[in-house]
């Protein structure tokens, strides 16, 4: 028989199976519970998202259509138009529009992905000059609800912002 510091020899190997054995169980089972972890972690990751977006509900990330009206509402301009010269950065310059008392210029746009959808208006009317955010994702993705439509008229007084075109309000100044 065949001894090492005093322990057989069949000893030692028969306990050197048994503790690859149980490192191989333990190796095993940890790298399953890992696996099964690392699942969890993910689909609950998504599943947090999900929910996330559900209850924030950001217009942008769906690319919602908005449909954008600016109407002169001057009560007496037929001899002096109203100028009006548009911008974003989707569509880039939009051109210039000379509206008479009544006349109106729209469009429809789809918000992007980033949330940052900006439309900005410059008005000319004689001496006077004004330029103002016609459409801004964080602010008219709500207000512009439920028809997603934001509506201006413009007057001598100032700008007047409605999402229905039948109630107005102020929204600022010429100056």
């Amino acid at each position: 028989m065949l001894v090492l510091m005093g322990i057989p020899v069949k000893a030692l190997i028969a306990l050197e199976l048994r503790w690859l054995s149980l490192k191989k169980w333990v190796q095993h089972h940890y790298l399953a519970n890992m696996k099964i972890s690392t699942r969890f972690l993910l689909m609950f990751f998504v599943a947090l998202g999900i929910i996330f977006m559900c209850v924030y509900q950001p217009a942008h990330l769906f690319g919602m259509e908005f449909e954008v009206r600016v109407i002169n509402g001057f009560s007496n301009n037929s001899s002096l138009p109203l100028v009006i010269w548009c911008i974003s950065q989707q569509d880039g310059d939009m051109g210039g529009r000379a509206l008479q008392e009544g006349d109106d210029f729209g469009w429809r746009l789809k918000t992007n992905i980033w949330g940052n959808s900006h439309y900005l208006c410059t008005m000319k009317w004689d001496a006077k000059r004004r330029s103002f955010d016609a459409f801004k994702v964080p602010r008219d993705s709500q207000r512009c609800a439920p028809l997603n439509k934001c509506s201006w008229l413009v007057k001598e007084d100032g700008f007047y912002f409605s999402s229905d075109e039948v109630n107005w309000k102020k929204d600022f100044s010429w100056y």
